[in-house]
């Protein structure tokens, strides 16, 4: 059944979760207080992709490739696709629509915060675990893994 969406805003945005070795980049977010890949708005004209990258290296210091299928369509401008799409509530009657993209770091793999986070740093999912990191955090990185592995 159709639920109507009278009144909710929708912002676009884009998760680069970024693996090195079965460990995943997190920050703690400030704002929100809790561990979360980075990411953040798609600005107009911006590619997702090419957010997804920025959003990392704004977040982290840290230059990334995204790993992602391409569908072979035959056609140059096929973009990559995301590992994921999900909607997420933000606040009431905010959403955003968050594309996930898996990268992996190219160059330096030295961290550095920003203002947005308190803490950053390369996590297995059993750490992660400790850390009280959200069920879906840990799935997504997870899942990141076993496709950045896969991938040499």
């Amino acid at each position: 059944m159709y639920k109507g969406t009278e009144g909710v805003t929708r912002d676009f945005v884009a998760t680069g979760l970024v693996v090195l070795e079965e460990r995943v980049l997190l920050l703690f977010h400030h704002k929100l207080q809790r561990w979360l890949p980075p990411g953040g708005h798609i600005e107009h004209p911006e590619l997702p992709e090419d957010a997804a990258m920025r959003e990392v290296f704004e977040e982290t210091g840290i230059h990334v490739e995204i790993v992602a299928e391409h569908e072979p369509t035959g056609f140059e401008h096929a973009l990559a696709r995301p590992a994921g799409i999900q909607l997420e509530d933000i606040e009431p009657g905010h959403q955003h629509i968050d594309l996930l993209y898996f990268a992996r770091p190219l160059g330096s793999i030295e961290v550095k915060r920003n203002e947005e986070s308190d803490a950053i740093g390369w996590f297995t999912v059993e750490e992660m675990r400790e850390m009280g990191v959200t069920e879906e955090v840990m799935a997504w990185s997870a899942k990141a893994i076993v496709a950045i592995s896969r991938i040499k």
